[in-house]
């Protein structure tokens, strides 16, 4: 109830102040962009408009600051284009003439007022019909019994039918009182869908762009990061592997005529090594591919990464179904690796996986009882696998003080 009540007041206050703000700015608009206009032949419109423009502005972020408290969002501030580096005094003076949300700041604030008086208007009728109504038999008493009220009472149809009338308007006044929540908050909603689309409009694109673009380049950094490691692992492991096998074999070959026992032992060896080279392949492939996600989903494939671990691992797997393919791969790339530097580096003896969604956000939540030490500044192996995260709008989050616990959580909207 108390928030219910600060809500209506902070959408009335945002409609009542509204109101004589919007009416000054409108004559302030109207009246700089006609002069400006109208004696730019001259060159003296040009700074009647730029001051305009700049008084607009003015307007337009007192505006946003009031939208933060309506919208119950964070502020969203637009980028004004500056002045070139060097610029003239005539070039800073018309700068704001060639921002586009400079423009756009004038058209809300000549926009701003007809929604206002419709605001403002509803808004104070049905705080009257709210106030009035359940305050008037009060009132009404007053009219029948003070003296030389005879006529306004009869005016009123206060007297005999006093009783019936006091009824009728406190209902009256009543269901204004359990609308007003309604209305005042569709009235502020009407101006401050205004002032969102013109004022922070532009900037929440930007904001947009930006995020998208940040996207990219970390799964661009991501899939770099995984390059390298594969490359780097399959140049460690494989190669070499591969390198040492041939040398035995053209030993081998060599020893075939000489001493034949001797080259079945070095054929036994080698395929032996054969074996171990394509064990460590299928490895490597199960953290680019792995059959198993692609063919039955997250659930499994986790249960298999737990399986393989050296340090023992207590899976909760609360989901069901599929996801889509970026998401799948990126958190089991999340467990996989995170499992991985558990084994190398934690020390730890128990870790605990956990895959829960919550709406539509799926959550990772893997934690050790490691020595800790673990975080995703850059030149860190936990560093990928934000990027990882970022690249499928997700977030990692890892605590892991030194002397542990370490807790990694990874949430992905899946959507």
């Amino acid at each position: 109830m108390r928030s219910l009540i600060r809500r209506v007041l902070l959408d009335t206050r945002y409609t009542l102040i509204g109101f004589p703000a919007a009416a000054v700015a409108f004559v302030l608009m109207i009246g700089g962009f006609a002069a400006g206009v109208g004696t730019a032949v001259v060159w003296i419109g040009l700074p009647i408009l730029a001051g305009t423009l700049r008084l607009a502005r003015a307007f337009a972020e007192g505006e946003r600051g009031w939208l933060a408290d309506v919208l119950q969002r964070p502020p969203v501030r637009p980028r004004y284009k500056p002045a070139p580096p060097g610029a003239g005094r005539l070039r800073r003076l018309v700068n704001p003439m060639t921002s586009g949300q400079s423009w756009l700041d004038l058209l809300h604030g000549i926009l701003n007022f007809p929604v206002s008086v419709v605001a403002f208007a509803v808004t104070v009728t049905f705080w009257a019909i709210a106030v009035l109504g359940l305050t008037w038999p009060g009132y009404g008493f007053l009219f029948v019994n003070l003296p030389g009220n005879a006529g306004l009472a009869e005016l009123l149809q206060i007297g005999e039918g006093y009783l019936p009338n006091a009824v009728v308007n406190f209902c009256i006044g009543l269901a204004g009182l359990v609308l007003l929540p309604v209305v005042t908050r569709g009235t502020a909603l009407l101006r401050a869908g205004l002032g969102r689309w013109l004022l922070t409009g532009v900037a929440e694109l930007q904001g947009r762009i930006e995020v998208l673009s940040e996207s990219r380049s970390a799964a661009v950094s991501a899939e770099a990061a995984a390059l390298r490691k594969l490359e780097r692992d399959i140049h460690d492991g494989p190669q070499q592997r591969l390198v040492s096998l041939a040398m035995e074999l053209s030993r081998a070959q060599r020893q075939m005529a000489k001493d034949p026992d001797a080259a079945q032992l070095t054929l036994k060896g080698a395929i032996a090594a054969t074996r171990e080279t394509l064990d460590e392949l299928r490895a490597l492939s199960r953290g680019i591919a792995p059959p198993i996600l692609s063919d039955r989903g997250l659930a499994p494939a986790l249960a298999a990464l737990a399986g393989r671990s050296t340090v023992p691992v207590d899976l909760d797997v609360q989901v069901e179904g599929r996801f889509p393919a970026a998401v799948e791969n990126a958190v089991y790339f999340v467990c996989a690796e995170t499992l991985t530097n558990v084994a190398k580096h934690s020390r730890a003896t128990q870790c605990t996986v956990q895959l829960v969604r919550t709406g539509d956000t799926l959550m990772l939540i893997i934690g050790d009882d490691g020595v800790g030490g673990a975080h995703v500044a850059k030149g860190h192996g936990l560093a990928g696998l934000a990027d990882r995260m970022r690249a499928v709008d997700g977030d990692l989050m890892v605590q892991s003080p030194d002397g542990g616990p370490t807790l990694i959580v990874a949430e992905v909207p899946c959507g």
